[in-house]
């Protein structure tokens, strides 16, 4: 004789398996600003001085100048899957920095160069959680998502010397009133 399973007892499989996940939509009109998500670590006198360099060269006293970030999705919790949209006009230079997450890079719009590598509409790169990177949006901007498996992440200044603020702070000077009115590449 076969016993019945207890009707309250949940099946095996079941006791380990996570929440079931829901279809989800998002659109663009409610995006937050990634800043809301991501601290910044890392800001000792070194990058104190070098931020300043760049309010310096920042003729418009906008602190976004040059460039876009907004988390367009976010899983609720602690855990699960974010987006964001980057755009970085044209020239734009990032300071060197690193995550504490995954993060794997697909270009939209525009282009970037890293290094030797220059990444166009369709390419993209992943980049290990604390591997400190930097790159320059091409001439007419770029435009990139952003897919972690992260609701949030650090962003931690990473070996930025003076020659590097002073080489950001020399394209705000250089493209800073082109940017007042520059389109995104994908409006191109």
């Amino acid at each position: 004789m076969t016993s019945k399973p207890d009707e309250n007892e949940a099946a095996p499989e079941a006791k380990t398996r996570p929440p079931r996940k829901r279809l989800q939509f998002f659109h663009a009109r409610d995006a937050s600003p990634v800043q809301d998500h991501m601290p910044v670590l890392g800001v000792d006198a070194g990058v104190m001085a070098g931020l300043k360099v760049l309010d310096a060269a920042n003729a418009s006293g906008d602190p976004n100048h040059g460039s876009r970030t907004v988390l367009l999705f976010r899983e609720p919790g602690d855990s699960g899957m974010s987006l964001t949209y980057v755009w970085f006009k044209s020239g734009y230079i990032l300071p060197r920095h690193s995550h504490d997450t995954d993060c794997l890079y697909y270009v939209m719009a525009g282009e970037l160069q890293m290094g030797a590598q220059i990444l166009r509409k369709g390419d993209g790169m992943f980049i290990p959680a604390e591997a400190g990177y930097t790159y320059q949006a091409g001439p007419e901007g770029v435009e990139v998502l952003e897919f972690r498996n992260a609701t949030r992440f650090s962003f931690l200044f990473k070996n930025n010397g003076e020659t590097h603020w002073q080489r950001i702070a020399e394209v705000f000077r250089r493209r800073g009133d082109a940017w007042q009115d520059e389109p995104p590449p994908s409006e191109r």
